[in-house]
């Protein structure tokens, strides 16, 4: 007969090699003859089984306890449990108005874009819906920032030569939708909706299908300055009378976290001299006590340092590009764990 280390059946003693390996090292092991391979086999249930078992287990059991190296040792502590990933959120980008100071919006989905940070969603007001339309449309950052360098804010200007308003505002339909290729809003790659306000009812409208032209031209219809546009036999004007970042229309969509970039004047030392700037002015002090409120909503709001800046001044648009991109920046790493990207 031969002698061999182990038993046909018994598969547990050998459950962990480096543990038997201890065991042979430290004289707890012992040999027992066991039959040929080729023999009768012993039943597993068989008393001389039974009794070999007991003799082989109470060393090895108190071998296993001896070393902390047994991989099956009752105390090795437990795998430690990878914790799942954050949940992906739903997230909007809502763009204020403020006209020229409506560059920082560029500078704001640079960083955003650079970070592969998109929004599900992005809403618009006024300026904030003719930066945000461009973008939605598919066309990137880079291109977006030449559009806004180089654009001639004097084509814009198509006098209406009326009692009430200065500009038509259909040179402004003309330029967003000869951007966007002529699409329709709902053809865009990114969710989009730009608002306004219905000038019969004061109610706030959201615009997120059809002409992208003449819903952004609707949500800027600055009163007084630019004439108001008809929809369905309705009139709207500029969506800031009631909303001047639109955080709650974001969530209204969907969107689970929304960032704000409110880039609205301060009313303190504004300019009053002309009418355009009296209007202004008057707008900044609605929009200011209006969107104070909205903006405690959002889960976050960058205020780029443009509030400063004139409504009309189109001169220093690289300077308020980089401002927004410096907003955006201070932030980004906090943005990140707020929508679980962290």
């Amino acid at each position: 007969m031969e002698t061999r280390e182990t038993y046909q059946d018994e598969v547990d003693l050998n459950a962990n090699d480096s543990c038997l390996s201890r065991l042979r090292n430290n004289n707890l092991w012992r040999k027992e003859s066991v039959l040929e391979p080729h023999a009768t086999p012993i039943k597993k249930n068989s008393p001389l089984i039974g009794a070999a078992r007991g003799r082989l287990m109470l060393p090895a059991a108190l071998g296993c306890v001896f070393f902390q190296g047994c991989a099956n040792s009752p105390g090795a502590p437990p795998p430690p449990e990878v914790p799942p990933p954050p949940p992906r959120l739903r997230w909007g980008l809502a763009l204020g108005g403020g006209a020229a100071r409506g560059l920082a919006h560029v500078g704001v989905i640079e960083v955003l874009e650079r970070a592969g940070l998109i929004p599900d969603l992005v809403v618009g007001t006024s300026a904030g819906s003719l930066v945000g339309a461009l973008w939605a449309s598919g066309m990137d950052a880079a291109s977006l920032r030449r559009v806004a360098l180089s654009f001639d804010q004097s084509a814009l200007g198509d006098w209406a030569f009326s009692t009430r308003a200065l500009l038509k505002g259909q040179a402004l339909a003309d330029f967003v939708n000869r951007h966007v290729e002529n699409r329709p809003i709902e053809k865009f790659p990114r969710r989009f909706a730009a608002t306004a306000v219905d000038l019969w009812s004061g109610q706030l409208m959201i615009f997120d299908k059809g002409n992208a032209g003449l819903a952004v031209r609707a949500s800027a219809a600055v009163p007084g300055v630019f004439q108001p546009v008809q929809v369905a036999g309705r009139e709207y004007v500029d969506g800031g009378l009631a909303s001047p970042v639109p955080v709650r229309t974001a969530r209204g969509m969907g969107a689970q976290r929304v960032l704000a970039v409110d880039i609205s004047a301060k009313p303190l030392f504004q300019s009053t001299q002309s009418l355009g700037e009296l209007l202004m002015q008057t707008i900044t002090i609605m929009g200011e006590h209006l969107g104070s409120q909205e903006l405690r909503e959002a889960d976050l709001t960058l205020r780029p340092q443009v509030t400063q800046r004139s409504a009309i001044d189109f001169s220093t648009r690289p300077e308020a590009i980089a401002e927004g991109e410096k907003a955006m920046a201070a932030e980004l790493a906090n943005w990140r764990k707020l929508i679980g990207r962290g």
